[in-house]
């Protein structure tokens, strides 16, 4: 889909503290293999903050940065993958609240890993749809603590970190503008993260903590690593050929590419080789200090190259994104001029 006067106004990140993947290894909390085939440096940690009070933080800075009202936010929408500080509780309205933006619907999205780009998707869809409709707050967050998740083994290729992100859309201009988006779903490959255990009355009644590699185990066991592989391919470059084609360009003309922040070796299998994309083009000197952050990387990621003046005016920025269940999710972002919080 090709957007017109769709903006980013301003984005935030809430990074806690970090973790060296050098001491969890010598205190035996990470595997050796783990760290050698992800190349991560470190992962941002959490001691004690919820996911929810990061995203708080996260969006009180975006919202600061973008100049914009809370009490002008239309919509928040608040994307996550694991448990956010408290049990059946609706989140996003915490997030309104805590930031007084606005008396528009406060939702949460749950897409695993691109719940961020189904978020941007919905969202700039939201503001479109009427003409009143002016900012949207989205955000990000998870702390991946025991005892659910052990964020060195529950999914080896990708060591897990714990923080927030958040990003205003606007109708009023920004700093950058959202070119297009593409988003595609194939719930074929849903089991891949559930594996064969039956359903449970309740959390972690199968197993603690949470084991990704028996659920894939599982799928692969029965359909073979082919279909998977080739599945999960052709969702990634049916959204990126979607989302470049609506911006009237090519992969190789982009300035940055933002993929998850995934282990190396996922990342070259997944994307590098594949897709030919040059790491260099990407932000992964940085996130191989930061992890994995939920659905949060594509807004972090786009957070570090505008504070740290990466992306300059005219510079094209695609955001990649997938997620279990599986989606996909690409975006193009163009910056028109330097933010004003530089």
């Amino acid at each position: 889909m090709r957007l017109h006067d769709i903006y980013i106004r301003g984005t935030g990140t809430r990074l806690p503290s970090t973790l060296s993947v050098a001491d969890a290894v010598a205190a035996g909390a990470c595997p050796a293999r783990v760290a050698a085939s992800t190349d991560t440096v470190s992962v941002a940690w959490s001691p004690d903050e919820s996911a929810a009070e990061m995203a708080v933080a996260a969006a009180r800075s975006a919202l600061e940065r973008s100049a914009t009202a809370p009490e002008d936010v239309d919509l928040i929408l608040h994307a996550d993958t694991y448990h956010q500080g408290q049990d059946l509780w609706p989140v996003a309205s915490y997030i309104q609240r805590e930031t007084g933006a606005g008396q528009g619907p406060a939702l949460e999205i749950r897409q695993m890993s691109n719940g961020g780009l189904a978020a941007l998707d919905l969202a700039a869809a939201y503001l479109t749809a009427g003409s009143h409709r002016c900012e949207a707050l989205l955000t990000t967050a998870d702390r991946f603590c025991e005892p659910g998740i052990d964020r060195w083994r529950t999914d080896p290729g990708t060591p897990y970190a714990d923080g927030a992100t958040a990003l205003v859309l606007s109708r009023r201009g920004g700093y950058a503008r959202l070119v297009s988006i593409a988003m595609l779903g194939d719930a074929e490959l849903e089991p891949l993260h559930r594996g064969d255990e039956p359903f449970s009355p309740a959390p972690f009644t199968h197993r603690i903590p949470v084991d990704f590699e028996e659920a894939k185990r599982a799928f692969v066991g029965r359909v073979g690593m082919s279909f998977a592989v080739t599945r999960a391919h052709a969702g990634q470059q049916a959204v990126l050929k979607e989302a470049l084609a609506d911006a009237g360009m090519e992969l190789a003309d982009a300035d940055w590419v933002l993929l998850p922040h995934f282990g190396k070796r996922r990342l070259e299998v997944i994307f590098h080789k594949p897709f030919g994309i040059d790491p260099a083009r990407t932000t992964w000197e940085w996130s191989r200090t930061v992890g994995h952050l939920g659905a949060g990387d594509q807004f972090a990621g786009l957070d570090h190259l505008v504070a740290t003046g990466k992306a300059r005016a005219g510079d094209r920025i695609v955001l990649v994104g997938v997620g279990a269940g599986y989606s996909w999710g690409c975006a193009v972002v163009e910056i028109t001029e330097p933010p004003h919080w530089n």
